[in-house]
């Protein structure tokens, strides 16, 4: 049996030497270097898997213009904010409720040098505006799958919260509208079971030219997501089946989910 005196040491920080650790991920794309802070083995993934979790993200922010507005509503810690603003000179608003990863994206905005070009807020988006709670699926920073307004998880069905959170939500309608934001060009939406509801809230800005694409994670199971790839395409957006199917999981607990890019105008 080990004794206490056999117990090899185990070295301290000083609480100084502690907040000098800065750990990060730097990642390279057609020259330009972006830095994503990594607080947690979470986020230490989320970084290193960029590439392959949904390559068709990527492929889709290829097509941006550079000074085009994308809105990207459930930013986390700001993936892919960061790289649309790095790699393709975007103008990104970014919409985050979860406080943990509302504060890392900002940090993630600060040391890539992008507050010139994003701005990030502590806000959920969805049908209807004011105080709401979320919904918390788990506490890990980089975390994901939690709720604005109901306990539900990304199959419309009952979540046991982790935590709920005090947070405000607003209407993607009402922040253009009323000259909050301008209107984007493109709009990615992935927020866990609920962007049939995003959509909801803004079918007014959605008639307008203007925006040419959208990015939506659609859960294939559910009737509502269904109804609302439906309703894109009586607004004028077509999507390429075969994009579909590549992005879409083929098994696991995600199965049926998948990036649908919708375009405005014929397949």
């Amino acid at each position: 049996m080990m004794t206490d005196e056999a117990a090899p040491a185990v070295p301290k920080l000083t609480i100084e030497e502690y907040e000098k650790i800065d750990p990060g991920v730097r990642i390279e794309h057609g020259g330009v270097v972006m830095t994503f802070s990594t607080p947690s083995k979470f986020t230490v993934w989320r970084a290193q898997s960029i590439r392959t979790k949904e390559p068709c993200t990527l492929e889709w922010i290829e097509t941006f213009q550079p000074g085009e507005v994308m809105v990207d509503v459930g930013a986390n810690v700001g993936m892919y904010t960061i790289w649309a603003a790095a790699t393709r000179q975007a103008r990104v608003y970014a919409f985050e409720p979860e406080a943990q990863n509302y504060a890392l994206l900002n940090r993630n905005i600060r040391i890539n040098k992008l507050a010139d070009r994003v701005i990030a807020y502590c806000l959920g988006l969805s049908d209807t505006a004011g105080l709401s709670q979320l919904h918390m699926a788990d506490m890990r920073v980089g975390g994901s799958c939690h709720s604005v307004g109901e306990p539900l998880d990304f199959k419309l069905e009952p979540l046991n919260s982790a935590f709920v959170q005090g947070c405000a939500a607003a209407v993607l309608d009402d922040l253009i509208w009323g000259g909050s934001i301008p209107m984007p060009a493109h709009i990615k939406i992935d927020v866990d079971g609920f962007e049939h509801k995003v959509i909801a809230g803004a079918r007014r800005i959605l008639r307008d030219p203007a925006v040419k694409s959208l990015l939506i994670e659609t859960n294939q199971n559910l009737p509502e997501h269904r109804a609302m790839v439906a309703e894109l395409g009586a607004l004028g957006f077509t999507f390429d089946p075969a994009q579909v199917g590549r992005a879409e999981r083929k098994e696991g607990a995600f199965k049926g989910v998948a990036e649908y890019v919708f375009r405005r105008g014929p397949a």
